[in-house]
């Protein structure tokens, strides 16, 4: 009897510790991630209960610029980002020294020029002013647009960082407004067209499939990708982050809601 009073205290414990520690090392695992709004922070939002149920609290971070979210995962705010380009990625590291590396490509955003006074490219005159993003690889790549377009032409060996320097033949004297990204769709009152990123596009109320009077090619290679510290990539959280934002489900979510707007790339 002495031995069954003892034993019971000792088996409640055990199990107890047992409990606890079972219970701290299958804990999901957090991964903050930063994007911006439209569409990434829709794509994420929408993985979230799928990764939960493969053990990953996804925590999501928004932000409304092109700068914050890179400098916040070099200060290891966030683990992981996903909002830009892999031009823009690769100038972004190279200007600020960053060590990162690509988990994977979501989405392409066809980048698009819009107006609200003009209907089509043959409509724009001579001295019309045309809005641009002013940061170097979305300038670059805005600038392709426009000569996809007709309306400018470029150097040869024009690289994405060249600006509006690599302009060799600007037929009709356009006079171009270098703008923040973000700010570029309430330019559309102020100039007679706007090249915007789709993901500001589709923030105000545009479909790039639908309203823009231009639009860059499918075959762009400005695919929107995960992003993480060097090293991080092969951990088993981000492996599975990386193969719930690539399913099927995913690509049907994109394509319905976007219509045409936003291209998977997977």
């Amino acid at each position: 009897m002495q031995f069954k009073k003892l034993f019971a205290p000792v088996a409640v414990s055990a199990a107890l510790a047992f409990a606890s520690l079972s219970g701290s090392a299958f804990a999901a695992e957090t991964i903050k991630i930063g994007v911006t709004p439209v569409p990434h922070a829709d794509v994420v939002n929408f993985i979230k209960p799928q990764l939960a149920k493969e053990g990953v609290n996804l925590k999501v971070v928004e932000f409304n610029d092109y700068v914050q979210p890179n400098l916040a995962l070099d200060s290891k705010d966030l683990d992981a980002n996903y909002f830009q380009t892999i031009p823009y990625l690769e100038e972004f590291c190279k200007q600020h020294k960053l060590n990162f590396e690509i988990l994977v490509s979501v989405h392409l955003e066809p980048m698009g020029l819009y107006s609200k006074k003009v209907k089509s490219v043959a409509d724009i005159k001579k001295g019309d002013k045309i809005a641009v993003p002013n940061d170097p690889t979305n300038e670059g790549r805005a600038l392709r647009v426009l000569e996809n377009a007709g309306l400018v032409k470029l150097a040869k060996d024009f690289k994405l960082t060249d600006g509006l320097g690599g302009i060799v033949e600007n037929p009709l004297k356009l006079k171009f407004v270098e703008l923040e990204p973000a700010l570029l769709p309430r330019a559309l009152d102020d100039v007679q067209a706007s090249v915007i990123n789709a993901n500001y596009a589709l923030q105000a109320g545009f479909n790039p499939a639908k309203n823009a009077i231009a639009l860059e090619a499918k075959s762009s290679p400005f695919g929107n990708v995960v992003v993480v510290r060097k090293g991080d990539a092969q951990k088993e959280a981000f492996q599975k982050l990386k193969k719930v934002i690539t399913s099927p489900e995913v690509k049907k979510f994109i394509e319905d809601k976007y219509q045409g707007g936003v291209i998977p790339t997977f």
